[in-house]
């Protein structure tokens, strides 16, 4: 033994890991999942209403041998329908069921008579984990049937989302470093066993090009406002008219409310159900009805269709003390 064998740990000079049967592994997981996705994810041409030209471009994923596609609300944003093109080789029409621009989600269905398509099986994010290898398959820079390959590499991020006078947050956005360039938006980020975890997003922004992509979830809340969307082509939500962020409780509002965190209010709009109820700015918000609110996601969560036009009880921490306020929540205006 030498006397650099001697310096180093026990475990330093064990029988190395074989890097090429390490990477043999690493392809085969990702190449199976592009297997399975390559015939389910499509690209998609967007019309501009009418004109020959295409206005835009993006990807879409089939969730239904029938010819159901998600993809991203801003791949369709202001088109009525345009084409997809998928791997082997068939180019088909297709219109817009719905879109939803507050979660950046939209269905769109191909033209009757289309023929069987291939669809791919929806994951639950919920079960993703930092550090899990992600697979992303698009149509990047109009180059058809891409793979990227990385790893999650943060959860529960949020994005910011607007349509018309109304803005919202995207709850648990995935973070991945998976190259995403424009096109691969609508596309699928799938797990290791080919599942779509995620909605590829590549909308401009500072991260663009910084190692760094982003994938609205598919988990509970996206399966519902997807079910809408097939069904009558809109998303109904309830309405408050409040803005605010999540915030620590002071001690004594921690103790008094059995709770640590809340949703502090930063803006109350005029003439809002949560205005005409009383509610201010610098108000915390513990509770909807009887869900405790920790982070905006929690108070989003709430404002469903179920919601509009009912009484709802919000408990508020105001000042040194807790009170209790009743709001009708309205329909949020398209």
């Amino acid at each position: 033994m030498t006397a650099l064998d001697e310096r180093l740990p026990l475990e330093a000079v064990e029988e190395p890991v074989d890097d090429a049967e390490a990477l043999d592994s690493y392809s085969r997981v990702v190449t199976a999942v592009a297997r399975r996705l390559m015939p389910s994810v499509a690209s998609l041409r967007v019309g501009d209403g009418g004109r020959r030209r295409p206005a835009g471009a993006g990807s879409g994923v089939v969730m239904t041998p029938d010819g159901f596609l998600l993809t991203s609300a801003h791949v369709v944003d202001g088109a009525r329908g345009g084409r997809a093109a998928f791997a082997d080789g068939r180019e088909l029409d297709f219109e817009l069921v719905g879109a939803d621009a507050l979660s950046d989600l939209a269905v769109v269905r191909l033209s009757t008579g289309a023929g069987a398509v291939d669809p791919a099986v929806l994951g639950d994010a919920e079960l993703l984990e930092v550090g899990q290898l992600v697979v992303a398959v698009g149509n990047p820079l109009g180059f058809a049937g891409s793979v990227s390959a990385g790893v999650v590499s943060g959860l529960g991020r949020s994005m910011a989302t607007r349509s018309g006078a109304a803005s919202r947050l995207i709850e648990d956005v995935i973070q991945t470093d998976a190259a995403l360039h424009p096109g691969n938006s609508g596309g699928a980020l799938a797990n290791s066993r080919g599942e779509v975890v995620g909605i590829n997003t590549a909308v401009v922004g500072p991260w663009v090009g910084q190692g760094l992509g982003l994938a609205v979830p598919v988990n509970a809340t996206a399966r519902r406002i997807v079910a809408d969307l097939m069904g009558s082509g809109r998303v109904r939500r309830a309405y408050l008219g409040v803005a605010g962020g999540s915030r620590p409780l002071s001690p004594a509002a921690s103790r008094a409310s059995g709770q640590a965190k809340g949703v502090e209010v930063t803006s109350v709009v005029a003439e809002s159900p949560a205005g005409r109820a009383g509610l201010r700015p610098g108000d915390i918000v513990l509770a909807l009805d009887d869900a405790r609110v920790a982070t905006v996601g929690d108070l989003q969560g709430r404002m469903t269709a179920d919601a509009i036009g009912r009484s709802v009880t919000l408990r508020v921490w105001r000042g040194e003390r807790e009170l209790t306020l009743r709001v009708v929540a309205e329909e949020l205006p398209e």
